[in-house]
């Protein structure tokens, strides 16, 4: 890798990935207020679209500021069901109601990933997938979330699709890295383009 590439998350799934497709970089969080800057972006009516790609901008900005030199890859995902945009449960039966809500439906992911040097944004996109969600009966959410556990609540829709989350859904469509928070191959393609990987 030819540039110092950094990514403005502790998120596992984002390292994850990112170290599975042969990515260099360090991981920073971003020291961001993100549950302040999301509330102010819904009042003003940003879309969940908009909501993901601002709150990954402002991380990517903030560690821009600390490590200029840097390629800083912000990252955020919102979750929408209609109207109604999902924030992570705060416990479990917060979790509980969110699966019971998507039960029968269909939900948006939007993932958003922006790319800072130097404190200007050089790069940014947004990729979203629809999830169809079987009916799930209460009882099944219950067993489902204690074979789970806390991991539920790391995830906007109490959920990892990559575990055993999959059994919730009937159908996806969409990419498999956005649904997991990273909108990997056009970042891939952005990073070959600017010479910072081999292509």
């Amino acid at each position: 890798m030819k540039q110092e590439l950094i990514l403005a998350s502790s998120s596992a799934s984002r390292q994850m990935l990112m170290r599975n497709a042969g990515l260099t970089f360090s991981a920073i969080p971003a020291d961001i207020d993100e549950r302040a800057l999301d509330e102010q972006l819904e009042r003003d009516g940003a879309s969940p679209e908009e909501v993901a790609l601002e709150l990954a901008r402002a991380k990517a900005l903030a560690v821009s500021a600390l490590h200029p030199e840097a390629l800083v890859l912000g990252c955020d995902q919102t979750m929408a069901l209609g109207t109604r945009v999902y924030h992570k449960p705060k416990n479990m039966a917060e979790a509980a109601t969110h699966l019971l809500s998507l039960s029968g439906k269909v939900h948006r992911l939007n993932s958003a990933a922006v790319l800072v040097h130097n404190g200007k944004v050089v790069w940014q996109t947004v990729s979203s997938a629809e999830l169809a969600v079987r009916t799930l009966s209460a009882e099944f959410v219950s067993r489902h979330l204690q074979r789970v556990g806390e991991k539920a609540l790391s995830s906007v829709g109490a959920y990892q699709l990559e575990r055993e989350g999959i059994q919730l859904f009937t159908s996806i469509e969409g990419d498999y890295f956005t649904i997991l928070g990273l909108p990997l191959l056009p970042l891939l393609s952005k990073l070959r383009d600017m010479d910072v990987i081999d292509g």
